[in-house]
């Protein structure tokens, strides 16, 4: 089953989201049987990043969860809030997101 995990970003936390950003992008990468979409949000101008978004493919909230806990954007105290909700798949059109 699909759960959105949506973060929002404490405030002035750019320097310690690029101190950790190596070790996040290697825990997705070690992640990537269970991760189906994830990137950041931004501002509208796409100058900030001001959360992140994560598509996952487990079994239950706590596995959802247990993938939350261990970005080391969680650990280092990056978000502000995590909100985990399970999704039903409507409409899958990845072709679109192509060049994005």
């Amino acid at each position: 089953m699909l759960w959105a995990v949506i973060c929002t970003d404490n405030p002035n936390t750019a320097a310690i989201r690029e101190s950790v950003l190596q070790p996040h992008r290697d825990y997705l990468k070690s992640q990537k049987h269970i991760l189906v979409l994830s990137g950041a949000t931004q501002s509208d101008d796409g100058s900030e990043a001001i959360g992140s978004l994560f598509i996952l493919n487990v079994n239950s909230r706590a596995e959802a969860k247990k993938f939350s806990d261990g970005d080391p954007f969680t650990q280092k105290g990056v978000f502000k809030s995590i909100t985990i909700t399970r999704m039903r798949k409507g409409n899958w059109n990845p072709e679109t997101a192509e060049g994005a």
